[in-house]
């Protein structure tokens, strides 16, 4: 087996490495032009272990890495960070011999590659999401100007609709100025067209997905939620189980603990903001949806809702909400299960306290 590892600090052109044997000793350094990288990677024996920041790109060429019998380890980059000699002398070698160093640790966490399908998928959230801030900076732009002749209109897309019929229509304005509003009006309608592009596009890929089905089915989980976690984690085995795909997508509590006392803080807010973002959207509408459906007719998990509501300040609530429909989705996705919402009942902790106050039925 190949005991040699080499650390790259990835670029646009130029490719930095450092490698190291199994003593971890630096036995080559060299600066590589893109092509001439990708040359090199090939010359290298397979099984060699080669090690990257989880940066742009990075995926591309763990892909590469593979394809060539070699063994890509994608590094989070604030877990190089303490391996790097000098933290005021920071460059390219530095950081390729710190990622070399961070990659031969035992207890290392590594980025799970991407394939080609997850990152087409993904670029579509991208892209939406360029799309909401253009549309919300073009808003506030017409807002802007509208303003600075006495037109006040509301912070709202309907608002601004109405308000454009009215404002067009105006004598009062000047026609040079209107024939600009005409202009920006025609480039916010281009954009919300293509942000329902990006919205049908994503709803089409979690209709033809079975995963994204079987997540729809949970309360607060629609297609953008359900597209966003299948094209992000896959299958859920990169997690050994739902509290660390809680952990990775930011929705447990800091910890500040020393000296046995254990010391919780805000949430990390670590991983995907972006799956975070959608998550806790998502408990907003579940939160709401169980506040409003009777007693009767709650099911068990609006009835746990209503119950952490009466204790939970709100923003603590939607947190505990998200918690709980990320760790849900990953055993959906990791066991192959549809949606079941009395699954609570086979749990074996509810097993065990249903016999303890109840032995004759549990022997029944």
């Amino acid at each position: 087996m190949n005991t040699t590892t080499v650390g790259v600090d990835l670029a646009k052109y130029t490719f930095s490495v450092c490698e190291v044997d199994s003593h971890g000793r630096v036995q080559l350094r060299r600066d590589f032009r893109r092509d001439a990288f990708a040359a090199w990677l090939a010359q290298l024996p397979p099984g060699t272990v080669v090690a990257m920041e989880a940066c742009s790109g990075a995926h591309h060429w763990g892909r590469r890495c593979v394809d060539l019998g070699l063994q890509p380890r994608l590094i989070a980059a604030q877990f190089v960070t303490p391996f790097r000699k000098s933290q005021r002398s920071k460059n390219d070698r530095n950081d390729a011999e710190a990622i070399a160093t961070a990659a031969r640790q035992g207890n290392m966490r590594f980025v799970a590659i991407k394939s080609v399908d997850q990152q087409a998928r993904l670029s579509w959230h991208r892209v939406r999401e360029g799309y909401k801030d253009e549309n919300l900076k073009v808003m506030n732009r017409i807002r802007g100007l509208l303003a600075e002749f006495g037109i006040v209109v509301a912070k709202s897309e309907i608002a601004l609709r109405r308000a454009f019929a009215d404002i067009l229509e105006r004598q009062d304005l000047p026609r040079e100025f209107v024939e600009l509003l005409q202009d920006l009006r025609e480039h916010w309608q281009q954009i919300q067209a293509r942000r329902q592009q990006c919205n049908q596009r994503i709803e089409t890929h979690a209709q033809a997905d079975e995963r994204c089905c079987r997540i729809r089915a949970q309360s607060g989980i629609g297609p953008i939620t359900s597209d966003a976690v299948v094209a992000s984690v896959g299958d859920g085995s990169d997690f050994k189980h739902g509290r660390q795909m809680a952990a990775w997508v930011g929705l447990v509590p800091r910890q500040d603990s020393t000296g046995g006392h254990q010391r919780l803080g805000p949430i990390s807010r670590s991983g995907d903001a972006y799956l975070r973002t959608l998550l806790i959207q998502g408990a907003r509408s579940s939160v709401l949806q169980a506040s409003r459906v009777p007693v009767d007719k709650a099911t068990p998990e609006q009835i746990w809702i209503n119950q952490l509501a009466t204790r939970l300040p709100f923003g603590k609530l939607l947190v505990a909400v998200a918690n709980k429909h990320a760790r849900q989705i990953w055993a959906m996705l990791a066991r192959g299960e549809a949606y079941d919402p009395n699954a609570w009942i086979r749990h074996p902790m509810t097993q065990r306290n249903a016999s303890r106050k109840n032995p004759a039925a549990m022997a029944a």
